[in-house]
């Protein structure tokens, strides 16, 4: 590694990047990785398309070229690959797509006990890392190295402040707050309530911590924090750690947009073979296996829904056609222009989100839910660190069960949201860029929680049973039937969920295609095609061979790998941010 002089201009300027944050030119630019270079001299089609740093940054001197070995074609389509993280990673998961959906009975079992396996054995591991990104994340915010920016300290933003957290929002969370908005308050809610079962000397029982048997109000609370702290720092400081560390190295240090720049300071010139090509490949794994899993969680609840309103059959045929349907919305998405349709549908998103939020705050327990907001907010600060323990407790189903889980669904879906988080996040500081990541989503998602899981606690306290007994897809319409309009608000729901789908996999596939070309951002539009295809595809397969169990199991394995994978980058973000300081010193 070499600094090269700071005042030496850009290797590749880029017009593209001037203008004001908001301007739709910026901001498709941003969104596409296409940007306006200068008109002379023309630009050659291989130029890799990242704008340069603005200003004196440590730009790592490297003779590896994006793209030096990937393999172009156009026949029968263009396509544009890494040699061999493409291959490697297509070949790996077509087998598997195959061979489940070939043998779907007799994996049922296996994708059970392998996800059973994993979070009983390895929780207080995938417990510690989320402790350890959450800690490095508030570090930073607070330590002088927050006040390095994104892209060199000339650098502007991109997007405008609404723009940028209706990405950051829709990204992250997208189809498992519908899912779980109302399902997991109710069960924690319940499981809290019952309190602690034993049996031969050995909890049965799935309360967290201790429980609160026979208390209402106590199991509320407990019930909550539980939740939000599924839904709070711990998954943002996860997608926090990827996007900060894919930022850095791509817009400060000059290099390729993919999870290999970040270990650069560990390996050195050798990530760009064999160490690198591993690293790639666990990434794309990790990033589809977290969608198909986010996917199946959508399609189950979508035609929960579609049932409830209109009596469609809820099986796997109806799922399937539904997987099949979205996955071709998103594949038009895809040839149409990513950059037109990620951020409409983010923002889209968000409308309909506060539109359903607003309406049950309205129409609901109003005071409870304004009251439950700071509450809960409250309890989550009181049993924080209870929660995030991961040695010495008894309540073993809780933590293996839900935490271990969440957090290898997250670390797997994190690759995905970072990079997608990276890609419109420059020109923010370090400080900025932290505290809008881990604070405005997480506070959105407690509001949720709180909105929606409190009313249906409310709703069940008062005497209605129907939504503790329905199925975890359909407890979110079973309490919008407990309110006005419920045929309009479940539709939204419907609209929702579809649209986060769309939104996940369009996205998705452009940030696998990314890894997958090598770091280029401007790939040709066939291969995204592929990806969101696979995604769908594998989302079918895992669905019809296991079901939940088996999308959650392939979540969970390649969560595993890829934890030691950001638990490296941590290092390499902290060492990358005190060179950037030096060069402005």
């Amino acid at each position: 590694m070499s600094d090269l002089p700071p005042n030496q201009p850009p290797k590749r300027p880029h017009k593209g990047h001037k203008g004001q944050p908001g301007d739709p030119r910026r901001e498709r630019d941003a969104l596409s990785g296409r940007f306006e270079p200068d008109p002379e001299p023309a630009p050659e089609p291989e130029v890799e398309a990242l704008p340069a740093p603005e200003g004196p940054t440590q730009i790592i001197d490297t003779d590896y070229e994006i793209g030096q070995n990937n393999i172009e074609g156009r026949m029968p389509f263009a396509f544009d690959v890494h040699n061999p993280v493409f291959g490697i990673s297509a070949v790996a998961v077509v087998l598997f797509t195959v061979v489940t959906l070939l043998f779907p009975t007799q994996l049922e079992p296996v994708f059970n006990g392998l996800r059973d396996s994993l979070t009983s054995n390895l929780d207080w591991f995938f417990l510690l890392a989320g402790n350890v990104f959450v800690l490095l994340s508030l570090f930073l915010i607070f330590s002088p190295l927050g006040s390095v920016r994104l892209g060199g300290p000339e650098a502007t933003p991109d997007f405008s402040l609404t723009g940028w957290f209706a990405m950051l929002f829709a990204a992250g969370m997208g189809i498992g707050l519908m899912f779980y908005g109302v399902s997991e308050p109710m069960s924690h809610f319940d499981t809290a309530l019952g309190g602690v079962t034993m049996e031969d000397g050995v909890r049965t029982d799935w309360a967290p911590l201790n429980g609160a048997e026979g208390d209402e109000m106590a199991a509320r609370r407990l019930g909550m924090a539980a939740t939000i702290f599924h839904w709070g720092l711990h998954p943002w400081g996860i997608y926090a750690v990827v996007a900060l560390a894919l930022a850095l190295f791509a817009y400060n240090k000059g290099l390729p947009l993919t999870l290999r720049s970040v270990f650069y300071p560990i390996f050195g010139e050798r990530i760009w073979g064999t160490p690198g090509h591993i690293i790639d490949v666990l990434a794309v794994l990790a990033t589809l296996f977290g969608l198909a899993t986010s996917l199946g969680l959508g399609a189950e609840q979508a035609t929960a829904g579609l049932n409830f309103l209109f009596g469609l059959p809820a099986d796997n045929l109806t799922k399937v056609i539904l997987i099949l349907c979205i996955t071709g919305v998103a594949t038009c998405s895809v040839v149409l222009g990513v950059e037109k349709g990620v951020k409409r549908l983010s923002e889209i998103n968000m409308v309909l989100a506060f539109l359903l939020l607003g309406f049950v705050i309205i129409v609901g327990p109003t005071w409870a839910i304004i009251s439950g907001f700071f509450g809960n907010l409250g309890a989550y600060a009181r049993d924080l660190i209870p929660l995030s323990n991961p040695f010495g407790r008894t309540d073993d189903n809780f933590r293996s069960g839900w935490t271990a889980f969440y957090w290898a669904w997250w670390i797997s879906w994190s690759p995905f949201v970072g990079m997608f988080i990276a890609r419109v996040s420059r020109g923010r500081t370090v400080r900025q860029f932290l505290i809008a990541v881990l604070i405005v989503p997480m506070l959105i998602s407690v509001l949720w929680m709180t909105a929606l899981g409190g009313t249906a606690i409310s709703l069940t306290l008062d005497g209605v049973s129907t939504i503790s007994d329905a199925a975890l897809e359909l407890k979110l319409f079973e309490m919008l039937a407990q309110l006005p309009l419920t045929a309009i608000t479940s539709f939204i729901g419907i609209v929702l969920v579809i649209v986060f789908f769309v939104t996940s996999s369009d996205s998705g596939s452009l940030v696998i295609d990314t890894i997958s070309a090598g770091g280029k951002v401007n790939s040709p539009v066939p291969q995204r095609v592929f990806w969101c295809g696979i995604e769908g595809i594998v989302a079918i397969a895992l669905l019809l061979g296991g079901g939940l169990g088996a999308l959650q199991a392939m979540a969970v394995s390649t969560g595993l790998p890829f934890t030691i994978v950001l638990l490296g980058a941590c290092y390499a973000i902290v060492k990358g941010l005190m060179a950037e300081r030096r060069e402005l010193a």
